[in-house]
């Protein structure tokens, strides 16, 4: 199959388009033909050593950890799908090596949901590792209706689904952002304020009582949440650990199926947008990793497989 691979840690230039084996399909897992699968900042932080001290690392590996495809092949015990169901997966396992940047990649089941019909293929593959990252962190925190959310970040990849999905919770949201994107957050249903200095008086000025809910995507914040959390308030960051020091929790996105599927009801029930910014052929994923390194993009970039 065609894939893009690496054999050593670097940026962009170890990359290369190659041949590999087809990936085999143990038990509890399906084997995907992809059709896209989405970028995303920890593909290339990987491929930097970034993780080196936390996951193990069998070369070549091709990066990638978001899919929408189909299913080719089921292994032993599969019962949930079938050959041609249209699939999602946030596919991470548990060390790098047989990512999405191919043709095919094995999935285990747990990591599986239906494709939303409501999607295109590319507007799938941007879903599962950044929605989950949201919906996870907030579901964690008991986000519900009588809430009010402070989102970090909040015209990010991750944080415009945390705005949408704490509004589908039912919570009232405020979300961080520079003026250019302000109005995108108002479209999602966020109030949105102007981060920098200043920031902890603008929230206090349109939330008196704080926040009930803080929700840090980006890190580097904690001064704000703690300053704007009202009393027996929930905080937790995926980017910053030190919140563990100040009774917050400190998060990393799980590969669940039941959650992917959650996502993909809002999804269908007009709850939840995805926004691609750019599409790239399998070929050009340097090209994509260098638009994602620069982070400009106002929405997710996929590759076309």
């Amino acid at each position: 199959m065609r894939a893009m691979a690496y054999e050593t840690y670097g940026g962009t230039e170890v990359l290369s388009e190659t041949r590999l084996p087809m990936p085999k399909v143990a038990p509890g897992e399906v084997l995907v033909r992809v059709k896209c699968a989405g970028v995303n900042p920890v593909d290339w932080k990987i491929m930097g050593g970034g993780l080196d001290g936390l996951m193990d690392v069998m070369y070549p590996v091709v990066p990638g950890w978001d899919v929408a495809g189909t299913v080719e092949r089921i292994g032993i015990d599969v019962p949930e799908f079938a050959v041609g169901d249209e699939v999602i997966a946030y596919a991470r396992k548990d060390y790098v090596h047989g990512g999405t940047f191919a043709e095919y990649v094995s999935v285990p089941v747990r990591a599986l949901a239906p494709k939303p019909v409501s999607l295109s293929w590319q507007e799938a593959a941007g879903l599962p590792l950044a929605g989950l990252t949201a919906y996870q962190l907030l579901t964690r925190l008991a986000t519900g209706k009588d809430d009010i959310v402070l989102v970090h970040g909040a015209a990010g990849g991750v944080g415009s689904f945390g705005v949408q999905i704490a509004r589908a919770l039912g919570a009232r949201v405020i979300g961080t952002a520079s003026p250019r994107n302000h109005d995108r957050l108002r479209a999602l249903g966020a109030e949105p304020v102007q981060y920098g200095e200043g920031l902890i008086d603008r929230i206090r000025a349109i939330a008196p009582d704080g926040v009930t809910v803080a929700a840090d995507f980006v890190g580097g914040v904690l001064d704000v949440t703690q300053a704007v959390l009202s009393e027996g308030g929930r905080h937790a960051s995926i980017a910053d650990h030190s919140v563990l020091g100040a009774g917050g929790q400190w998060m990393w996105v799980r590969p669940v199926g039941s959650d992917l599927a959650e996502l993909g009801r809002l999804v269908d029930s007009g709850q939840l947008s995805v926004t691609v910014a750019e599409t790239f052929p399998l070929s050009e994923l340097a090209a994509a990793f260098t638009l994602n390194q620069e982070g400009h993009t106002a929405g997710k970039i996929v590759i076309e497989v």
